[in-house]
């Protein structure tokens, strides 16, 4: 992905919005904590328990859960994050160190090309970014930076939302009703809604997902969550 467009998708989550992230992933995400815990089940099933790997974590900035549950089921793991956001990036490294899991991380302020090194990763994650880069080529270009730093057959756990929001009116309402449920009133529905409509550009449907990752690289996808727009593939390095 080129520079412009990581750093204009990630001028968003500026330090207020940072600050928000962990109740706002939380309550917009339904089953936020049981898709980061699958995504680290799925991995171990495909690499193997019990083997020391390294993992390549796009997008760590945030909660870091991709890292909190994968480290907690699989102690010999280590991972190599990378973020282009400031304030996300120090958010992350926070809550690791909260955790006492800060030392098994490499934190990197930058994007996936810019990472020193050739060594091959075991395995990457791509999780609640796709929808925030614009258009296709984008989104194809940081898939390929991706499969471009992992071992042939590598597992990648990709999760995002897809659909075209305002093609799914009874799904957006749904997801405004969440936000109510944890005690948004109707104008905060209403700002919520506005933001995610003009500011994101998730894949229009499952199979556009899969052409992406297919011309990315990858290959066999297999959808392991779900949660309105949400979901949760994995697919292997060809």
């Amino acid at each position: 992905m080129s520079a412009p467009d990581t750093v204009a998708a990630a001028a968003k989550f500026d330090p207020e919005r940072a600050a928000e992230y962990e109740r706002q992933s939380r309550i917009a995400l339904a089953g936020y904590e049981a898709c980061h815990e699958l995504a680290a089940c799925m991995l171990a099933a495909s690499l193997g328990s019990g083997r020391a790997c390294r993992i390549l974590v796009v997008g760590i900035g945030g909660t870091a859960q991709e890292v909190v549950a994968a480290a907690e089921l699989e102690p010999d793991w280590r991972f190599v994050g990378v973020d282009p956001s400031p304030p996300m990036l120090a958010l992350a490294k926070a809550r690791l160190e909260e955790r006492g899991l800060a030392a098994r991380v490499d934190f990197n302020l930058g994007i996936v090309e810019e990472l020193a090194g050739h060594e091959l990763f075991d395995a990457a994650t791509l999780v609640g970014v796709l929808h925030h880069l614009p258009g296709d080529d984008a989104k194809r270009a940081i898939l390929r930076a991706i499969a471009g730093r992992l071992a042939p057959g590598a597992p990648l756990i990709l999760a995002g939302n897809h659909y075209a929001y305002a093609d799914k009116p009874l799904l957006l309402k749904a997801w405004g009703e969440r936000w109510r449920m944890f005690g948004a009133d109707a104008a905060e529905v209403e700002a919520k809604r506005g933001k995610i409509l003009q500011g994101a550009d998730p894949p229009p449907s499952e199979e556009a997902v899969f052409a992406l990752l297919d011309a990315a690289g990858f290959t066999d996808p297999q959808r392991f969550f779900a949660s309105l727009f949400w979901g949760a593939w994995i697919a292997r390095k060809r």
